[in-house]
C-alpha cells in the first residue's frame, strides 16, 4: 500500500469519528434533555481527545514525506494538500488544550441557552472568561506556528489564507457605503405600508410549510431531515445532513426564510463529489464559501419576487388564508425586504446586516489579540452599535445584552419593533468559534459575485418562475459543489466567475434591489 493510501485510509477512519461527534452535537442542540449536559459534555470531549490523536499519531509525518515523492495526479495531490493541512491544523494544538476547550465550549454554550432567556451576563460571564482564555491560548498557539498573528490563526481555521489585512480593507470600504445606502433605503421605504402578521400560526404548520419549501429547492430527504433547536444551523455528513430552524408562532417569517438558509448549507454539503467521501479534499472549500450557498439560497433566489411569489402560494395554503393580504406576492416581498435598524444579528434585514457582522469582527479581532478583555465586550457592543446602526444597548447589557422582547413577551406581534439586544445573542463566541463571522458578509458577497456570473448564461428568473430551478442547481453543482476542496478559495471563485471575490457585485445586488 502506497503511502496515499496508508493516509485515505486513515482520513476516512476519522471522517467515521467526525460523523458521530456531529450527531452528537446536533443531538444535543435539537433533542437532548437539559440534565443530559454534563455527561454529553464528558463524552464530546472523549471523543474530541480521540479525534486529535487520531489526528497527531507519529506515524503521519513519515506517511506525509514520502507521499510527497510518490507520483499522484491532480485529484490526489489536491487530496494529499488538504489532508496535510488538517493534520497541521491538529498537531499544533496539545491534547489537554483540546479537551479543556471541548469540555468548557460545551458547558458554556449549554448554560448561555437558559441564561440568554434570563438576561443572564453575570451567569455568562463566569463560563465565558474560560472559553475566552483558552481561545487565546490557543491562538497564540497557532500564530507561532503558522508565524501569525492570533486572530488571523483563528481566521485560518476557517477562512484559509484571509487576513486582518485583507478584511480591514473590505470591511473599511463598505463601512464607507454602507451607511449611505441604508439611509436612502429607509427613506424610499417610508412611503410603502405593510401588513404585518398578526395571529397564531401554529408550529406544526409552520414544519409542514418548511418542508414543502425544501422540496421546491430539491432537499434530498433520504439523505437529510428537519428540526428544531434554539440557534438554527446545519451539521451532519453529505449523506446524513441534519439543519434546523427555530419557530416563533406569533411569526412565521423568520422560521420559513431561516429554513431556505439552512437548506442552502444542506445542497452544498449533498452535492458534495462522491468520490472524495470521508476525506478532506471532498469537503466545503471553507466557510465563507459555505455561506455562500446559504446566502445564495435565501437572499439572491429567496428574496427574490419570483420566488416571494410561490412563498405567498404555499403559505396561503398551509393556514388556510388566501384572502389575508399578510400573504398577497406584494406584501410578502416588502416584509422580506423591508429595512430596519435593530439589534439582533439573526433576524436583520440583508442591507443592515453587514453592519452586524463587521461590529462582531472588530470586537472579537481586538478580543483575541489582546487588544481588550472580554469584560470589555458589552460597552464595546454598545459603542459599535451606535456607531454602525445609530441605535444603543446601553442598560440592557448589564443583566444580559441580548434579548428579544417578543421571547418573553408572547403576546407581542410586532417582533420587528421590539428587541432587546447585545453581545449575548449569538451561539459562536459561546463555544469559542472565534474567527467564524467575517463568513457571513464575505459568503454574502461571493453569492451576489456567483448570481452576477451565472445571469450570463442561465434564465434564473425564468427558472424560479417554473418552479423548476434545476438550471439554478446544475451550475453551483458544476461550478461550486463537485468541486468541494479540490481548489483554493481564490482558485474556485476564479474558475467559476473569472476572477477573485469582488465586492463590487454585493454593491450592485444591494442597489439594485432596494432602490
Amino acid at each position: 500500500m502506497s503511502n496515499y493510501d496508508k493516509l485515505t485510509s486513515h482520513y476516512q477512519t476519522l471522517s467515521h469519528f467526525n460523523h458521530a461527534q456531529a450527531m452528537l452535537g446536533w443531538d444535543a442542540a435539537a433533542n437532548m434533555p437539559s440534565g443530559g449536559s454534563e455527561a454529553r459534555s464528558n463524552a464530546m470531549a472523549e471523543l474530541s481527545v480521540h479525534i486529535h490523536r487520531l489526528s497527531t499519531q507519529p506515524q503521519l509525518e513519515e506517511w506525509f514525506g514520502n507521499a510527497e515523492q510518490e507520483s499522484l495526479n491532480t485529484e490526489q495531490t489536491a487530496s494529499l494538500r488538504e489532508m496535510k493541512r488538517q493534520w497541521q491544523q491538529a498537531t499544533m494544538v496539545p491534547e489537554d488544550l483540546v479537551q479543556a476547550q471541548s469540555i468548557a465550549g460545551s458547558k458554556c454554550e449549554h448554560a448561555w441557552r437558559s441564561q440568554r432567556q434570563e438576561n443572564d451576563w453575570t451567569g455568562f460571564e463566569k463560563n465565558w472568561k474560560d472559553v475566552v482564555a483558552l481561545s487565546r491560548e490557543e491562538a497564540k498557539i497557532r500564530g507561532a506556528a503558522l508565524g501569525l498573528t492570533p486572530y488571523d490563526a483563528m481566521l485560518d481555521k476557517y477562512e484559509p489564507g484571509t487576513t486582518t489585512a485583507s478584511l480591514n480593507t473590505l470591511f473599511t470600504d463598505v463601512k464607507i457605503w454602507l451607511p449611505e445606502l441604508i439611509e436612502n433605503v429607509l427613506e424610499k421605504q417610508k412611503s410603502e405600508s405593510i401588513t404585518l402578521p398578526s395571529g397564531t400560526f401554529s408550529t406544526a404548520t409552520q414544519k409542514a410549510l418548511g418542508l414543502e419549501v425544501m422540496k421546491l429547492l430539491n432537499f434530498d430527504f433520504d439523505r437529510g431531515r428537519l428540526d428544531q433547536s434554539v440557534h438554527p444551523f446545519c451539521g451532519g455528513v453529505p449523506t446524513d445532513v441534519r439543519i434546523t430552524t427555530r419557530y416563533d408562532e406569533q411569526d412565521f417569517v423568520q422560521a420559513l426564510m431561516g429554513i431556505v438558509h439552512e437548506t442552502g448549507h444542506a445542497r452544498y454539503e449533498q452535492g458534495l463529489p462522491k468520490a472524495f467521501a470521508g476525506l478532506p479534499v471532498g469537503e466545503a472549500r471553507s466557510m465563507g464559501i459555505h455561506e455562500s450557498q446559504s446566502l445564495f439560497f435565501e437572499m439572491q433566489i429567496g428574496r427574490s419576487k419570483p420566488f416571494i411569489s410561490h412563498l405567498s402560494r404555499l403559505s396561503a395554503e398551509a393556514f388556510n388564508a388566501h384572502n389575508d393580504p399578510v400573504f398577497a406576492e406584494d406584501n410578502l416581498y416588502k416584509i422580506y425586504t423591508q429595512v430596519e435598524k435593530g439589534f439582533i444579528r439573526v433576524d436583520a434585514d440583508e442591507l443592515t446586516y453587514p453592519a452586524h457582522v463587521i461590529l462582531r469582527y472588530e470586537i472579537e479581532r481586538d478580543l483575541i489579540n489582546g487588544v481588550i478583555e472580554h469584560t470589555d465586550v458589552p460597552a464595546l457592543w454598545d459603542e459599535k452599535m451606535q456607531a454602525a446602526l445609530g441605535i444603543s444597548t446601553k442598560d440592557n447589557f448589564k443583566n444580559g445584552c441580548m434579548q428579544d422582547i417578543h421571547w418573553t413577551d408572547p403576546k407581542s406581534n410586532k417582533i420587528t419593533h421590539n428587541y432587546k439586544n447585545g453581545c449575548m445573542q449569538d451561539v459562536h463566541w459561546s463555544d469559542g468559534s472565534f474567527g467564524y463571522f467575517p463568513s457571513y458578509t464575505l459568503g454574502a458577497m461571493y453569492a451576489a459575485q456567483f448570481m452576477s456570473t451565472m445571469n450570463k448564461t442561465v434564465n434564473v428568473e425564468a427558472a424560479i418562475q417554473s418552479g423548476d430551478l434545476s438550471p439554478i442547481f446544475q451550475w453551483l453543482s458544476d461550478n461550486i459543489w463537485s468541486q468541494a476542496s479540490l481548489h483554493t478559495t481564490d482558485e474556485l471563485v476564479k474558475r467559476a466567475t473569472g476572477e477573485t471575490l469582488n465586492a463590487t457585485h454585493f454593491k450592485k445586488h444591494l442597489e439594485e434591489r432596494y432602490l
